[in-house]
């Protein structure tokens, strides 16, 4: 299948715009309490993470500083895995599978991806 990699930037920029998105839709989900969210209380841990899903969500999808958002998504996603999922107690399971932490260090990982790449195509910001 040699062929398909003729179209790797085209499907970097596919998951790029797509994984931005989605994350903005998280972000929408705390500071709006749209999309099935509740709203946490202004200026909380939550609503700023809220900030960071929906703005470098957007930025991500869009382009805009996209090594930059990334890499402050991948980070607020680390600390959502250890602070949410990973508890440090005695009763908390380190496999993600097992404390529902999956999404957060995948995320976390493809993030961590996108900001090492930058936008590559599709972007208003080909610099990065």
């Amino acid at each position: 299948m040699k062929w398909l990699g003729k179209f790797a930037d085209q499907a970097y920029a596919l998951l790029r715009i797509l994984a931005g998105v989605m994350f903005a839709f998280h972000g929408a989900q705390k500071l709006f309490g749209v999309l099935g969210g509740t709203q946490p209380p202004l200026a909380s841990q939550l609503w700023f993470a809220g900030i960071i899903e929906l703005f470098g969500g957007l930025a991500v999808a869009l382009g805009l500083e996209t090594r930059v958002a990334a890499f402050i998504c991948s980070g607020e996603m680390a600390v959502a895995y250890v602070q949410a999922h990973w508890k440090f107690q005695m009763d908390s399971q380190f496999f993600p599978i097992m404390n529902r932490g999956e999404l957060a260090l995948l995320y976390c990982l493809l993030f961590f991806f996108i900001a090492t790449k930058g936008t590559v195509k599709w972007g208003l910001m080909k610099r990065d």
